[in-house]
Formats: C-alpha cells, sequence, structure tokens
C-alpha cells in the first residue's frame, strides 16, 4: 500500500472519534432530523428550516469486543501480557465502527390540507463512514510470527472508508388517519473512498513435514485519490473539495422507504430503510491486487520465491451503502386535551388530545460485508411542556449491555435546540467505554 493510503487512512481516522444506530433520534418527532431516520415519521410541521451548518452534526466511535482499559489500565501488569491476552479473547467478527455526519442544508414545508396532508423535505448533508472487521490472524502473524500448524486466514483483512456528500429529496403523504408513507430519494457524490471486503487466502505451516503454503488474493479498491501527488495531496485535496462535494465526484443513486400505521389511537408501529443504494466508482480509481500461490519445504527457500507483487489496475468498482432498518412500537399515554376560545364568541374553535407520555421498544439493523448489525432499544418518552420534550433509552448492542441514552429537544419561539448523547453510565470511566456518540442541532420550526 503506497504512503499516499496510509495517509488518507489515519485522516479518515482523525476526522471523526459512531455504529450508524441513531436509536434517541429515531421516531423522535419534535426533532424536524427525525424525518432522515424515516421519511414516514408523524411530524406535524407547518415547516422548518435548519440553520446551515447548525441544523444537525452527530459523531460515533465504537469498538466491539475490548476497550481502551483493557490496555491501558494501571494495574501492574506488562502490556505485552495484557495486548496477549487481549489478542487471544478477540475475535474477527469484532469491529470498529466511525460515523459522522454534518448537515448543511436541511428544510421541510407541509403541502394540502391537514386530513390528507404532504410533506416535502430537502437538503445536502456530508457523511464519513469508516467499518473495519479486525483482521486477527494477520496482527498476530505480525506480532508472534508463523506459528507451526496455525492457519493463518487473510480473509480476516475486511474494511471500508467512504467520505460522500448526499443531495436528498423527500415526500410523504397522509393516506387516512391510520397510515403515513413516505420516500426519499438521494443522490451520492463520493469524495473518497477506500475498500478491501473480498479477500481470500491464507498461510499454513504443516506439523509433519514443515511445508509452507502461501495463497494470498487481496485486493484493495481506491477512489478519489489517484490523481494526487504525495507531496502535495493536502493542498489539492482541499482545492478538489468543493467540486467533489456538489456532485462532481463518483456518482450514485438510493432511496430511503418509510411508514408509520396507528393500531390504536395510542398505539403506534413504524419502520424504515435508510440507504437502499450503491455508488459506481468511475474516476480517479485505482486497485492495488496482491495475488499468487506458493509452496515451499524449506522456510529458506521462501528467499527464492517470488511472493505476491503488488499490481495496479484501473478498473471501475461499485460500492453498496450501508443499508439499515429500523422498526419501532409505541405505547402513549397520559392523554391531555388541549382547547383554544374564539375570543370574538367564547366559544372553543378547536380542541386537540394529546399524548404527553410514551413507552416502546426499537429494532435496528445493519448490513456489513460479513453479518448484519443488531441493536435492541427500549424508550421513555415525556413531554414536559409545549417548550421541552425528553426521551430516555435503554439500548443492547454489539458494544455495551448498559447503554443508556439521553435526549432533550427544546422550543424558543420557532427556534428549536435538540442534543442526544448515548452510553451516559460510561462517562463514570472512558477509558472503559466501547462506544460513545453526540447528536446536536439549531433548527426554525413553525407549527401551525
Amino acid at each position: 500500500m503506497e504512503k499516499r493510503i496510509l495517509y488518507i487512512w489515519f485522516l479518515f481516522l482523525s476526522l471523526s472519534t459512531y455504529s450508524q444506530n441513531k436509536q434517541i433520534l429515531y421516531d423522535f418527532t419534535n426533532v424536524p432530523q427525525s424525518l432522515m431516520l424515516n421519511p414516514g415519521a408523524d411530524v406535524n410541521y407547518k415547516f422548518y428550516i435548519g440553520i446551515p451548518f447548525l441544523s444537525g452534526f452527530s459523531t460515533h466511535a465504537g469498538v466491539s469486543g475490548f476497550s481502551a482499559a483493557d490496555l491501558f489500565l494501571k494495574d501492574g501488569v506488562d502490556f505485552n501480557t495484557k495486548f496477549n491476552t487481549l489478542l487471544s479473547s478477540i475475535k474477527n467478527t469484532d469491529f470498529v465502527n466511525i460515523n459522522q455526519q454534518l448537515e448543511l442544508i436541511n428544510g421541510g414545508l407541509a403541502i394540502g390540507k391537514e386530513e390528507k396532508r404532504s410533506y416535502l423535505s430537502f437538503g445536502i448533508y456530508q457523511e464519513f463512514d469508516f467499518f473495519s472487521f479486525f483482521p486477527k490472524d494477520i496482527i498476530s502473524l505480525a506480532v508472534d510470527g508463523n506459528e507451526i500448524g496455525k492457519k493463518y486466514n487473510f480473509s480476516d483483512l475486511n474494511f471500508k472508508a467512504d467520505l460522500t456528500s448526499v443531495f436528498h429529496l423527500g415526500l410523504h403523504k397522509k393516506i387516512s388517519n391510520d397510515l403515513i408513507i413516505g420516500a426519499r430519494l438521494k443522490v451520492y457524490s463520493s469524495i473518497i473512498n477506500i475498500n478491501s471486503t473480498q479477500n481470500n487466502g491464507y498461510l499454513l505451516t504443516d506439523p509433519v513435514t514443515f511445508k509452507q503454503t502461501l495463497y494470498s488474493k487481496i485486493a484493495i479498491n481506491t477512489s478519489g485519490v489517484a490523481d494526487y501527488k504525495e507531496d502535495d495531496f493536502a493542498t489539492n485535496f482541499a482545492t478538489n473539495l468543493p467540486k467533489k462535494m456538489f456532485l462532481g465526484g463518483n456518482l450514485g443513486v438510493g432511496v430511503d422507504l418509510g411508514l408509520t400505521y396507528n393500531l390504536e389511537d395510542n398505539l403506534q408501529l413504524t419502520a424504515s430503510i435508510i440507504d437502499l443504494g450503491a455508488i459506481k466508482h468511475t474516476k480517479e480509481v485505482k486497485n492495488y491486487s496482491y495475488v499468487g500461490f506458493y509452496s515451499f519445504e524449506n522456510p529458506i527457500d521462501l528467499a527464492d520465491q517470488d511472493l505476491p507483487t503488488k499490481e495496479y489496475l484501473y478498473n471501475n468498482y461499485t460500492t453498496w451503502r450501508p443499508l439499515k432498518f429500523n422498526s419501532s412500537i409505541r405505547y402513549s399515554f397520559d392523554e391531555k386535551i388541549y382547547s383554544k376560545s374564539n375570543e370574538s364568541s367564547y366559544i372553543d374553535s378547536y380542541s386537540q388530545s394529546v399524548f404527553e407520555s410514551s413507552v416502546g421498544a426499537q429494532l435496528f439493523m445493519m448490513s456489513t460485508s460479513k453479518a448484519p448489525i443488531f441493536a435492541v432499544t427500549g424508550f421513555y418518552e415525556k413531554k414536559f411542556s409545549n417548550t421541552m420534550n425528553v426521551k430516555l433509552t435503554y439500548t443492547v448492542d454489539s458494544f455495551s449491555y448498559t447503554n443508556v441514552g439521553l435526549g432533550l429537544s427544546s422550543k424558543l419561539g420557532p427556534l428549536n435546540f435538540y442534543i442526544l448523547g448515548d452510553n451516559l453510565i460510561g462517562y463514570t470511566n472512558i477509558n472503559k467505554m466501547n462506544s460513545l456518540s453526540l447528536q446536536f442541532g439549531l433548527n426554525l420550526v413553525f407549527k401551525e
């Protein structure tokens, strides 16, 4: 791998410090951004507009299988001992996931009468996503060397990194008092992509004959970096970034689908599919290939073998977006009746029934190159006033069984501020945290 690729790798790691499950925001309809997780969410705004670059920011970093304390806790145990213990305990299905989003523009407006209203939403956001399974066998080979009789699997090398801008237009329709459906069209502009997810191969030393077999079929695909020289990469990248963000990168399309269905006045089901789409990489494409099959009786013969060499290819390729599925059930209670008097006639001009409390559960799934990731969340939501709503969550996922989150949405006139934080218990000892996420933003929201 060239220095340029390593540079991008560490640039990605330094950009953000988030799995893509946003369980606090999902179906938290007092926040307009909940439409991004379900285009069929039950919202009742007349219109809203996000404050540019401030309406939505989210970041999450998560590592399954271990925490920083497993390596760096000062307990008198030697670091090498800790590392070897950790390496033996983690699995090749453990992973690290970093996700960050920044909204540039976001808005929406109601269309038609309230009885069968439609809702149009639109915007642009930037997203960075890094996902990698732990290459356990490769790390073990690099640290401890070749163990006789052990087969080192090269398919453990499985990662992807993508920096993308997304243009979106959504429409949701109130079909009846019980059913709302929605869809969102997305156009992706990939700025940089690096991925290596279809690798194969192994290294094995026979314990009887000591014959060594090496088979390698490793490919790394990149787009968006091939034309940059190492010496002036940072300058050229910054110059070309605006162009690539605004549909000048490698393009793709996708859709989001969602619905809300009321089983009863106070019993509600929701479901959504997010990012059903792909990107075709045709610009600034460079592929790195390491292919070979070798067998030798004596380790000394290794020097006489032509080991897998790096080959450069320039083949177009396609990447699929990580597909997300959400579903929830909500039971509402604590019903209150609000009415407004007509000052000229002193009679009620309208009344509205509002449930101020609710409980429920949510299921989240996300596709990966190996197996889907799951998370289950229980939640409690409370409306404290016309200006403040709070949501409390408890999530079980790949990172933790004690993930408690809290979301706050408040209004001051038309100004809506929200902040959502995850894994609050972990703040008592940050070194033992497996994941951390934060979302916040500012919108101008106008209701009827």
